[in-house]
């Protein structure tokens, strides 16, 4: 019986994902077979000569059946990567995509400034405290356990009205340890809030894209990521509507909203802070394409 190599698979994989039109090809196939083998791809050429069993093969057959149903390589790897972060993923939550990295960049870096302005005006340069931090919508729990790890907040509470999605989120929470930083509950926007609490920065990834819109999403998405975190009423603003409206009740003095946003959204979402009469400094962030996506806001006072 001949050997059968790692890229002996990719090449075939390649050969029918490049025939069904899916763009990318042979990167879709090696990824994917890197998944399935536990390698990282590069060891895919590192060890080319490495025979694989039938069993291996099996599973890599079964999940390129998975793939040419546009089943996200994610859910079918299990994890995706998100700036420090290996987090499972499956269709219960969204996949973290780098338009959300930038949003927590931005939120990290307001922090890091409003921290140290604050020592030096305490005059102490040692102790900046970041305070607390609300991630509305966790999903995977990518943004509150990045603000967690990397952002000294010394608390992060995160939310989700999908308790299927807060499930990803606690795993998520075990495998990173930092459930004594990020603490889960169950609500839709601000309902699993306690009287009395306030937070330093309060940050959402929000289902933004219009009912209408649903049609010309990529298979990969429209098919099978959550509904109920891509979708937002008839113009994609019924969330954010909530977010802008709702956020200064629970926000320091001088804290910031950092939202994500649609695209052609940034005038609508910026009339809205406006509008609430609670917030200075508005400004839109655009992502690493150039295009208009986090709306930062601080709250007066």
């Amino acid at each position: 019986m001949a050997v059968v190599t790692p890229l002996d698979l990719a090449q075939k994989a390649a050969a029918v994902f490049e025939e069904r039109g899916f763009e990318n090809a042979r990167l879709e196939a090696e990824l994917l077979l890197a998944a399935v083998l536990c390698m990282k791809r590069l060891d895919l050429y590192l060890q080319h000569d490495r025979p694989v069993t039938p069993e291996e093969v099996e599973r890599f057959r079964a999940a390129v059946r998975r793939r040419l149903k546009h089943e996200p390589l994610q859910y079918i790897a299990g994890t995706a990567a998100f700036r420090q972060l290996e987090l499972a993923v499956d269709a219960r939550v969204l996949i973290p995509r780098p338009e959300t990295e930038v949003l927590v960049g931005e939120v990290l870096a307001w922090a890091e400034r409003r921290a140290a302005t604050g020592a030096v005006a305490a005059g102490n340069v040692v102790a900046a405290d970041r305070g607390a931090a609300l991630d509305i919508g966790t999903g995977s729990g990518a943004i509150a356990l990045s603000l967690a790890g990397e952002g000294g907040f010394r608390r992060v509470v995160a939310t989700d009205a999908s308790d299927a999605a807060l499930a990803v989120a606690a795993a998520n929470v075990s495998r990173t340890k930092l459930g004594g930083i990020v603490e889960l509950r169950h609500g839709s926007l601000f309902e699993p809030l306690r009287r009395g609490e306030s937070f330093r920065a309060i940050v959402s990834n929000p289902p933004y894209i219009a009912d209408a819109e649903r049609d010309a999403l990529p298979a990969d998405v429209r098919e099978h990521e959550p509904a109920m975190a891509l979708f937002a009423g008839p113009d994609g603003l019924r969330v954010i509507r909530g977010l802008i409206d709702g956020a200064p009740v629970w926000l320091e003095p001088g804290g910031l909203l950092a939202l994500e946003i649609g695209a052609g959204q940034a005038e609508a979402v910026l009339a809205l802070t406006r509008a609430a009469g609670a917030y200075a400094r508005e400004l839109i962030v655009p992502d690493l394409a150039g295009r208009p996506r986090i709306l930062l806001a601080e709250r007066t006072g």
